[in-house]
């Protein structure tokens, strides 16, 4: 709706308006409420006409323009209500929709298959067709050089590709099917796969790079002191008929791949390739004023030298660096070593959920009027500006960082009454908040406050410390953040400090909210004698990370059930969780035993709550549905009692839950295996996985693509589906 612009007003003759102004504008005001009825329903006409076109349609006129054109939905599920849901978008995609009429006339093409796991899952895919790759006896008048054809051991290319998605030899003919329901088998003559990757790429620019404490010449690329394995920045393709290679797709760079060799005066020289390398590139270091280069720019792609430096024994001769791109290690020559090494390179991970460079809303608070920002040409430090807004005395204002630099020191923050802070990262910008080594205890983030504050802590990555709300800080926000369990990492990505909490409240009864952001442990200390309700907390979207089942991830410090009334949705917990009060827990896993002390209050709905936990009243749970299911059918045929109880514990193993990794820091961490049970990849309220990846819709993408293969495929052919990630 348009701005008063006193249209109507204007067209009233001068005479009136004239009369008008004398009465105080009486016509005006009238004209313009009018006004804004008229924007109303000329936007609606616009609209109107705007819902003829696929590209500039509502949401909710997608499905409308599909039957039109014959459109079928692949994933036949009703959504509850009338509203477009994020739900109907997967199922009625709209790309989809609107290239439908293109894809028919394409039906049978193998790179069609590829625009359909992406128009339909919002997958990168590869389709490779196992025929071609089969060793059969050819015929001498027919010879066809590209089918597959014996291992060559000349070729360490194409030996490094060996059981990937790129395999160029030939394989034994495997008669069993890709789509079997016991194993899934390739290489047949009808076979035809669909690799897809399911992990996202997300870039870090220019971060400061760790230092290995020990070794004195080598650095990480994750300032958590983590390997990390660098990804390829896809190349989006321009051709139709392209079928992806690896630079069109989200794989982490090989060695051999990054290695670009060349011969000059008869020697071998090996460089950087210069399809990864770059500062537009996957991957670029700076290196400030080493070795007479110019600071400003990359270290050149002819100074790196691509190693293995899992062992960290390499040491590059004078001049030149040597970096490892499947562990993201790098090291200098010992007599050159730099001050400080910079680094952008790309990470894989499922969703945009914690810190990181990724898009994201950004709420202004009310009455937030001043913004302080923080890096290149304002302030050096979010102490400076937290003590310009101290003096300014303003009661709201946003601390805003800028840059992806680290930022070292203490952050000690106070609130006044009725103020409100928040501190949180540009779009595109991933700042990170580490604790000074150099200190003999690290240091908190501390925020106290007085009654009325409120404090918000947005898209910022927190390692080596924790958040510590003290006094009376009436709401504490955190959200898209990455508070690191066990506040810092080793190189096989075990955590420092097992179990430390990444939250601690300290005789507060702040309500807390956390949002698409990844934690470790969260702890509560109140005083026995302090008859205070019990604390507000709400978790969405997240990872609560205790780093073992067995340690609590929702605590109070002392021996006793935390003082929370919890509300969480679509999370995954690693961890025990001791709670007063649990409001409601909704498509969330919990790894670790759940305990609400009181039951009369609350319900648990379409959660995994591991046996022997104390909840509320649950509904569509599991493992209850499996248990229950077996003791019928052990009812039905009449087992004994002990025959009960093992079909009981062999069906609570089958549906426990699975994952790729549990450890933060690998790209694969909290994402459900391929070898998990459907009871919870669909055990959701909507028939989407339980957990923090809920909003992905994967079952119904998988399911989506499962029957446009079948629709779209060449005829004769079986197309499946392989996920590579």
């Amino acid at each position: 709706m348009s701005a008063h612009t006193d249209r109507l007003y204007n067209l009233v003759p001068i005479a009136y308006r004239m009369r008008d102004a004398q009465q105080g504008y009486p016509l005006q005001m009238l004209l313009r409420v009018i006004e804004e009825q008229v924007d109303v329903v000329e936007d609606n006409i616009t609209q109107l006409y705007e819902n003829w076109f696929i590209e500039t349609c509502e949401d909710w006129v997608v499905p409308y323009i599909a039957d039109l054109i014959g459109y079928r939905t692949l994933d036949n599920q009703e959504t509850q209500d009338s509203t477009v849901s994020a739900l109907e978008k997967v199922l009625v995609p709209r790309r989809l929709v609107a290239n439908t009429i293109g894809y028919r006339r394409r039906k049978g093409t193998l790179a069609l298959l590829e625009d359909l796991a992406t128009a339909v899952a919002g997958w990168p895919a590869r389709v490779v067709e196992f025929e071609q790759h089969i060793g059969v006896a050819q015929s001498l008048k027919h010879l066809r050089s590209r089918r597959g054809h014996t291992a060559s051991l000349h070729s360490a290319e194409a030996l490094d590709l060996i059981a990937s998605t790129f395999d160029s030899f030939s394989h034994t003919l495997d008669v069993r099917r890709i789509n079997s329901h016991r194993s899934q088998r390739m290489y047949n003559l009808p076979e035809v796969a669909v690799f897809v990757w399911r992990l996202k790429v997300f870039s870090a620019t220019h971060t400061l790079a760790n230092w290995v404490e020990g070794e004195g010449d080598c650095f990480t690329f994750s300032i958590l002191g983590n390997d990390v394995a660098l990804y390829n920045n896809p190349v989006r393709e321009v051709e139709p008929n392209h079928i992806a290679n690896e630079l069109d797709l989200p794989t982490p760079i090989r060695r051999r791949a990054f290695d670009e060799t060349s011969t000059q005066d008869g020697v071998e020289h090996h460089q950087a390739s210069s399809k990864y390398y770059g500062a537009d590139r996957s991957l670029a270091i700076w290196a400030g004023n080493w070795a007479g280069l110019d600071r400003t720019q990359p270290i050149p792609a002819a100074r790196i030298i691509p190693a293995d430096l899992s062992d960290w024994k390499y040491r590059p001769k004078t001049g030149h660096v040597a970096l490892d791109p499947e562990l993201g290690r790098i090291t200098f020559p010992p007599a050159q070593l730099p001050k400080h090494v910079w680094t952008s390179y790309h990470y894989a991970f499922s969703s945009e959920i914690g810190g990181g460079e990724y898009e994201r809303p950004v709420i202004v608070p009310v009455g937030s009027k001043i913004t302080y920002s923080v890096g290149p040409g304002a302030f050096s430090s979010i102490h400076e500006a937290y003590q310009k807004w101290v003096s300014d005395n303003r009661p709201h204002a946003v601390i805003e960082i800028t840059d992806s630099e680290v930022h070292k020191g203490q952050v000690n923050i106070h609130l006044g009454k009725d103020s409100s802070l928040e501190l949180r990262a540009a779009n595109g910008a991933r700042p990170v908040l580490l604790a000074d080594r150099r200190t003999a205890h690290p240091d908190p983030l501390l925020i106290t406050g007085e009654a009325g504050s409120r404090f918000i802590l947005d898209g910022i990555l927190v390692a080596g410390r924790a958040l510590e709300i003290r006094e009376h800080v009436d709401e504490v926000i955190i959200r898209h953040c990455t508070l690191v369990p066990g506040w810092s990492l080793h190189s096989d990505c075990e955590p420092h400090r097992p179990g430390e909490p990444s939250v601690l409240l300290m005789e507060t009864s702040s309500r807390v909210q956390i949002e698409h952001s990844i934690l470790g442990p969260i702890a509560v200390f109140q005083k026995e004698d302090a008859h205070l309700d019990p604390i507000s907390l709400t978790i969405s979207d997240s990872i609560i990370d205790s780093t073992r089942p067995d340690l609590p991830a929702i605590r109070a410090l002392e021996d006793r059930v935390a003082p929370f009334a919890l509300t969480i949705q679509r999370c995954t917990i690693i961890g025990q969780v001791q709670v007063h009060a649990l409001s409601l827990a909704e498509d969330c896993i919990f790894t670790g035993e759940l305990l609400a002390a009181r039951r009369q209050q609350g319900c648990v709905r379409f959660c995994y709550v591991p046996p022997g936990s104390r909840t509320p009243g649950r509904y569509h749970c599991q493992p209850d549905l499996v248990e229950e299911a077996a003791l019928a059918l052990a009812r039905k045929h009449q087992l004994t009692h002990s025959e009960k109880i093992a079909l009981r514990d062999e069906e609570r193993r089958r549906v426990e839950p699975s994952f790729v990794s549990m450890r933060f820091g690998d790209p694969g961490y909290c994402q459900l295996g391929q070898n998990c049970a459907d009871e919870v990849k669909r055990a959701a309220s909507d028939r989407s996985e339980l957990g923090v990846f809920h909003d992905l819709y994967q079952p119904q993408k998988e399911a989506n693509l499962r029957t446009g293969l079948d629709e779209y495929a060449p005829a004769g052919i079986d197309a499946g589906i392989v996920f590579v990630t």
